[in-house]
């Protein structure tokens, strides 16, 4: 092959034009402007968003609490105890197979009670006393069962993210950091973790955005989401494309939003490891 003839780019490729995101951005503006000037598409709107906020409330909370729990499992996984890692495994084999939907009937209705008897048996010298009142079923919030839920659920399938990253790490640095006298958590937090971030971010932030989507899971227990406040007003309606139209719409605009700004990050941090290879050739 000649120099002046250069190789044919692969479908796929990062540098093909976005015509799905531009056929997309057409749609959602259509979408807008039928919200503005459509008297029941504006109002279904002003409806459905009212969810929003316990969306998004639901989403950053379980993954936040997901994302320490799957952290604390995978470095509990990769332990040089072997009991650890066991107890480890457990938890992250037997949390994958349960289906989120059942998790969280079962966190609801069974485990929520079971921890209502628990709390009750082991405070009744507190009662006695008149120091406490027992704790009832309906005391448990329905919105922090199904955060409870979404973040076992989640922190199984983090904890193997960042055991992926952790182990991507290259085995001469941390050799390199014991030499220099690093305690084990200070070789964790000073050469693994801020070089496994850079491999994890990517299926983290994938997480993220099915989280937001499976966050519309916590409607089956009535909490006021986004997804629970298009049914309701579906229910008493019966506009159902209409609302469901809306509920996507919203949706749709929060992942695809998220993706693209994922999608950026990744290409700033590929840019960033590209400069600092040609500043160590």
């Amino acid at each position: 092959m000649t120099s002046g003839t250069s190789t044919p780019r692969r479908n796929g490729e990062a540098g093909d034009f976005p015509w799905w995101l531009v056929v997309a951005a057409a749609i959602a503006v259509v979408l807008a402007v039928l919200i503005a000037i459509n008297g029941i598409y504006s109002q279904i709107f002003s409806i459905v968003s009212r969810g929003i906020g316990i969306t998004i409330f639901v989403t950053l909370v379980g993954f936040a609490l997901a994302t320490a729990i799957g952290l604390g499992l995978a470095v509990m996984g990769l332990s040089r105890h072997l009991v650890l890692r066991q107890i480890a495994r457990f938890y992250v084999e037997i949390i994958r197979g349960i289906p989120i939907l059942v998790l969280l009937f079962y966190i609801a209705f069974v485990g929520a009670p079971g921890f209502v008897a628990a709390w009750n048996f082991l405070a009744a010298p507190l009662f006695a006393a008149g120091l406490a009142e027992p704790l009832l079923v309906r005391d448990v919030s329905l919105l922090w069962r199904a955060i409870i839920a979404l973040t076992i659920g989640y922190s199984a399938f983090i904890s193997e993210v960042f055991r992926a990253g952790i182990l991507a790490v290259d085995a001469g640095q941390i050799e390199a950091a014991k030499a220099l006298g690093l305690t084990p958590f200070q070789r964790f937090r000073l050469i693994v973790l801020p070089q496994a971030i850079r491999t994890i971010l990517p299926p983290l932030g994938n997480d993220f955005i099915a989280m937001i989507k499976d966050s519309s899971l916590v409607s089956v227990l009535g909490v006021a989401d986004l997804t629970q406040m298009g049914k309701v007003y579906a229910s008493g309606s019966f506009r159902f494309f209409e609302t469901y139209s809306i509920v996507a719409y919203v949706y749709l605009l929060l992942t695809v939003s998220l993706s693209l700004a994922l999608r950026a990050l990744e290409k700033r941090l590929r840019r960033a490891d590209r400069r600092q290879g040609q500043a160590g050739v």
